[in-house]
């Protein structure tokens, strides 16, 4: 059993450790507060988008703007969004283990570049053959927003230049504290019926759009390369913030069962640091018993 000292410096060090995570489950609520705050302010526009970007899509037709250009897919990039640190659970490994899965249906029909976003991924697919074309490794909760308008900028260029055939979103989306959902969709090319949606592959036909045509002002072209690119700087904007909002009610509850679980062990060290104690002075009365017994003989 161990000593009365060691009991006592487990409890001590059990217990800062418990201050710690009760103050990181603090900082995690007031941010998860903040992001998810910035969730559901986006979303109506974020998930409206979609269907109305398809819909136009329909209506204007695949030769309009070369971001509808549905092709076989030869190379693929698929951006990565995870966090820069952990103590989230299984936040980041869930993630991760579904989008290597994803990338193993790809890789027997299309090369795969990956963009990644946060520490944790750039350090789980350094030991992976998968080619990093952009990495944010650090910071990535603080990544500016110029930086994913950038983002989208590249990803469109290499789109419309044939250096890649698709670009898919693989994020962490809130859905609640306890049930967070692990989404990986497609955002180039666009096309509709297929936005927002989780796909295994890419089209290779074009849907038309139901309902009656718009009167096009000041017309398809130009009204579609006008909102084009901003629907994909907007998907790439909503995966950061979802993940941000699940990212931090992943690690409040962790934080909240890594505090429990502390309070569970102290309870169990001071019943055994109570019954070292009190097999020590009962050890020490039977002695002193023992000594009066012989002094009376």
């Amino acid at each position: 059993m161990p000593s009365l000292i060691d009991l006592r410096r487990r409890i001590k060090s059990v217990r800062n450790t418990q201050q710690v995570t009760k103050a990181m489950k603090t900082v995690a609520t007031a941010k998860f507060k903040k992001a998810s705050r910035t969730v559901a302010e986006g979303r109506p526009l974020w998930h409206a988008a979609p269907e109305s970007v398809g819909r136009l899509a329909g209506w204007a037709g695949p030769e309009v703007h070369p971001l509808l250009s549905v092709r076989g897919e030869r190379t693929i990039h698929v951006l990565v969004v995870t966090t820069d640190k952990g103590l989230c659970g299984a936040f980041n490994s869930n993630l991760l283990a579904k989008t290597v899965d994803f990338l193993k249906t790809k890789e027997s029909c299309a090369r795969i570049r990956l963009v990644l976003i946060g520490k944790k991924a750039a350090h789980f697919f350094h030991r992976l053959p998968y080619p990093v074309d952009r990495s944010f490794a650090d910071h990535a909760d603080k990544i500016a927003a110029g930086d994913l308008a950038g983002l989208a900028r590249d990803l469109m260029d290499r789109f419309q230049s044939w250096e890649t055939d698709a670009v898919y979103l693989a994020y962490t989306e809130f859905k609640s504290i306890l049930a967070p959902k692990i989404t990986i969709t497609r955002i180039l090319p666009v096309v509709p019926g297929e936005i927002a949606a989780l796909t295994a592959g890419a089209a290779e036909g074009w849907p038309a759009a139901a309902g009656t045509a718009p009167d096009w002002e000041p017309g398809a072209p130009a009204l579609i390369a006008f909102l084009l690119p901003r629907y994909v700087r907007s998907q790439i904007v909503h995966a950061v913030a979802e993940s941000r909002a699940a990212e931090q009610a992943a690690r409040m509850m962790a934080m909240d069962s890594a505090s429990n679980n502390a309070e569970d062990l102290i309870d169990a060290l001071t019943l055994s640091l109570n019954k070292a104690r009190q097999a020590g002075i009962t050890k020490e009365l039977l002695e002193i018993i023992t000594a009066v017994d012989a002094l009376k003989t």
